[in-house]
């Protein structure tokens, strides 16, 4: 990586919402590995967390690091980073990934035998029907295009055969939306909503929202909410053997209460769509700006599962998680105090030279694929991941099989989201050239 790109970011408070700085935080992770792995943001009781060892120290120090999401960042008034303390909307529920134990014990042992072993690889045809809905929508969407050739591609297919795809809307945002939904157990033709409310709870998170936004992104989390309270209690009384049924019979058996199903609910649709969302649209991008690659894979199919692993990994789905001091202690020599709300730059982690050989490169027969942090670990690793996996793997499959070479657009760029907290394409368009 560029020594100078490194050390031209500044270590200041407005560094935490820069939206360049996030449009390509990896010079930013870099200078704090180096000089500042537990950062301490000044005028804000912050801290980020950006080396490997680091993090997993705080992973396993649940005393020390608390879960629960009572404080995040956000923009304030004067156009600086804030902390917003989250119960001034009211009390929440910490449930999954926002709990700490015995509570995220029980929520977890609710849903993991349920959502792993019993329906995910079941799936798989649902999926494929999803993609093959998807892929008919993409075939017929934009302009045909004039052919396109890149270092490495096969040669290319007539003119005729070459359109524009915007890769994010089309494919990389639906998909996981319907396939989240069908797991929980709502109806198909509402999945459009379900879309628009799992990419939405990452807005939360985003760091760049005022106070005045946070107020129309609860508004909106309160309606998904109320939807999955009526889906909840009209499970309850023919409960099935999806998800809203098997949390509708642990409020039956007094395992949760209705907050908690709720909660758990809808953080399975949050992270299920945004994190699926992502890695799709981030492995597609990765394949469109390297000819080489996409090559390689072409010619091999058997490697994508190292690949997506790659993906993951370079360009994990969300950034970090927010951690809670719990009471004063010490992470990396550096005091914290309790109260001080920790970063866990995941994204840092899984580019960290002390931990991957080559960090910053695919490498696709790296001895341990699956050693990163982008799925978190320990008792709070993702238990949708293989979930995400899978429908990375058949998106990637029927893209390959269907076309024979695909490129950035060349004239009009990918955009980010714009979040401190996701690794998302809100736009990706790509020229595709079909069979």
């Amino acid at each position: 990586m560029d020594a100078a790109a490194t050390s031209a970011i500044a270590l200041e408070a407005s560094t935490v919402i820069d939206p360049d700085v996030w449009a390509d935080p990896y010079p930013f992770y870099q200078r704090l590995r180096q000089e500042h792995p537990v950062w301490l943001v000044p005028g804000l009781d912050l801290a980020f967390v950006a080396t490997h060892d680091l993090i997993v120290d705080a992973l396993r120090r649940i005393d020390d690091f608390s879960n629960h999401l009572d404080v995040l960042v956000i923009t304030g008034d004067d156009g600086n980073p804030a902390l917003f303390r989250t119960d001034e909307f009211g009390e929440g529920t910490t449930t999954l990934a926002t709990a700490d134990p015995p509570e995220h014990t029980v929520h977890r042992s609710v849903v993991f035998p349920e959502l792993v072993a019993k329906r995910m690889e079941a799936m798989r045809p649902e999926i494929e029907a999803f993609i093959d809905e998807q892929f008919t929508v993409a075939r017929a969407q934009g302009a045909k295009l004039g052919a396109t050739s890149a270092p490495g591609a096969k040669t290319i297919q007539s003119a005729s055969h070459t359109s524009r795809v915007e890769w994010a809307s089309t494919v990389a945002h639906p998909v996981p939306a319907r396939v989240i939904g069908r797991l929980i157990g709502l109806p198909d033709e509402d999945w459009p909503n379900v879309m628009k409310w799992a990419l939405h709870g990452g807005l939360l998170l985003a760091g760049f929202p005022t106070r005045a936004n946070l107020a129309a992104i609860t508004e909106e989390s309160i309606e998904a909410g109320g939807y999955l309270f009526t889906k909840l209690m009209e499970s309850g009384r023919e409960p099935g053997d999806d998800l809203v049924g098997v949390c509708a019979k642990a409020v039956a058996n007094g395992d949760l209460d209705v907050g908690d199903a709720i909660g758990t609910l809808t953080v399975l649709l949050g992270a299920g769509g945004e994190s699926t969302a992502s890695l799709i649209g981030n492995a597609v991008r990765m394949l469109a700006d390297d000819p080489a690659l996409q090559a390689q894979i072409r010619a091999d199919h058997s490697l994508l599962g190292n690949f997506i692993e790659e993906a993951v990994r370079l360009e994990s789905p969300f950034r970090g998680h927010y951690r809670q001091v719990k009471r004063d202690c010490e992470l990396g020599g550096v005091a914290l105090k309790a109260g001080t709300t920790a970063f866990l730059l995941w994204s840092s982690a899984n580019r960290d030279p002390a931990e991957h050989d080559r960090p910053d490169e695919v490498v696709l027969n790296r001895r341990i694929p699956r050693s990163h942090l982008a799925f978190g670990r320990g008792i709070h690793h993702c238990v949708g991941a293989p979930l995400a996996r899978l429908e990375t793997l058949c998106s990637l499959e029927r893209l390959l099989q269907e076309s024979s070479w695909f490129t950035l657009a060349d004239d009009d760029p990918p955009r980010w989201e714009n979040s401190i907290f996701v690794r998302r394409h809100e736009h990706l368009p790509l020229d595709v050239t079909w069979n």
